[in-house]
């Protein structure tokens, strides 16, 4: 080996690039000076490109191999300046390497609600999200494009802009796609790959493509969503008419058990009832027609009940029928003091009209002898 041969092998570069981050698109390899020598070792492993930027000018892109960089196979560059100087290049030249495997899991969502059309509906506020996924389709364009002169270009310089385009482009393929808000959960899968393809002429001007883009999610309003809410009910009951019959029968047992507002409770069932045949202008004819025949009855009155108060005690609670028998066996008397709901307080029993008819009611006493 001459000594010519051995500085030559000594100056050789080897030109390389192993990424041990998650988001880099673009590196640059660097060299002081961006000297690169004749002959030097160009290493372009799987998932990689390598574009060649010389003075300035794009001069070539290498896919995936192992290239020593000579005149005899870089006829692009050979075309822009003569290497005929040996190992002591007299130019400079940069390479960009390019991460051209899948990036995934990227986020997209509507930062505000996004007004389309629903053809049952009408007009609808809705909010979606999901994930993407996006690689480089051409270094060239992508480095020209987007990259410029920057050293090491990451995911998340593009993926805003990238989250824009999907965004703008949703509520148009949604109107598009003519599917209804209620089935769009069933149909995420394909309407994702309808918005994928409207962005993919977008992003293709970038160097760019999206090979997957899912909608994870779209929901509406909390107010529509609570009317969606309400309709679901009425499907769920069914015929209105058993449903009412079974609702006076709920009201009459809940009646039973609250004494005190079971009246109130009867006749607020009572007007709902009636609201419910009526509408904002005026009575609906035909739905009262078929329901009114089979509306129940009211539920009948709750009996009142009353507490005595005797020697410091409270008894009861007594029916009117219990102080009927009480008023003629002498255990009530007009003086004894009784309460019941709806009273000030503690009143005498011959003070209320109620219950003194049941002192006139009874019979005298019994004949001596």
């Amino acid at each position: 080996m001459g000594i010519l041969d051995f500085i030559t092998g000594e100056f050789i570069d080897v030109i390389h690039w192993t990424d041990d981050t998650d988001d880099t698109l673009v590196w640059r390899f660097e060299r002081e000076g961006h000297e690169i020598k004749y002959g030097a070792k160009l290493t372009v492993r799987e998932g990689q490109a390598a574009v060649l930027i010389h003075e300035g000018q794009l001069a070539d892109v290498f896919t995936p191999g192992l290239y020593m960089l000579e005149t005899n196979n870089m006829p692009i560059l050979t075309t822009l300046q003569h290497w005929d100087h040996g190992f002591e290049s007299p130019f400079k030249s940069e390479v960009y390497f390019v991460n051209t495997t899948r990036f995934q899991d990227l986020k997209w969502g509507t930062k505000n609600p996004v007004i389309v059309r629903d053809p049952e509906f009408g007009p609808l506020r809705i909010r979606a999200y999901g994930t993407y996924e996006v690689k480089v389709s051409d270094p060239a364009l992508f480095l020209t494009e987007i990259v410029g002169t920057d050293g090491e270009f990451t995911m998340d310089e593009i993926s805003y802009a990238i989250r824009n385009i999907i965004v703008s482009r949703f509520s148009a393929a949604v109107a598009a796609s003519g599917i209804p808000i209620l089935d769009m959960a069933a149909n995420t899968f394909d309407l994702g790959k309808l918005l994928a393809t409207r962005i993919a002429p977008e992003v293709a001007e970038f160097g760019l493509e999206l090979p997957k883009l899912y909608i994870e999610n779209i929901s509406m309003p909390p107010a529509v969503e609570a009317a969606l809410d309400k309709r679901t009910s009425i499907g769920i009951v069914g015929d209105l008419n058993s449903y009412t019959q079974y609702a006076a029968a709920e009201a009459m047992s809940d009646a039973a058990k609250n004494p005190s507002g079971g009246m109130g409770a009867g006749l607020g069932m009572g007007m709902g009832i009636a609201m419910a045949a009526s509408g904002p202008w005026g009575p609906r004819p035909t739905v009262a027609a078929s329901v009114a025949p089979q509306m129940p009855p009211p539920p009948p009155p709750v009996e009142r009940v009353w507490h005595i108060a005797d020697q410091g005690k409270t008894t009861g609670p007594f029916s009117k029928a219990h102080l009927g028998r009480m008023a003629a066996d002498g255990s009530l008397q007009r003086g004894t003091y009784v309460w019941s709901v709806g009273l000030d307080g503690w009143q005498t029993a011959g003070d209320i009209n109620e219950l003194a008819q049941l002192f006139t009611i009874a019979p005298p006493p019994l004949p001596k002898g």
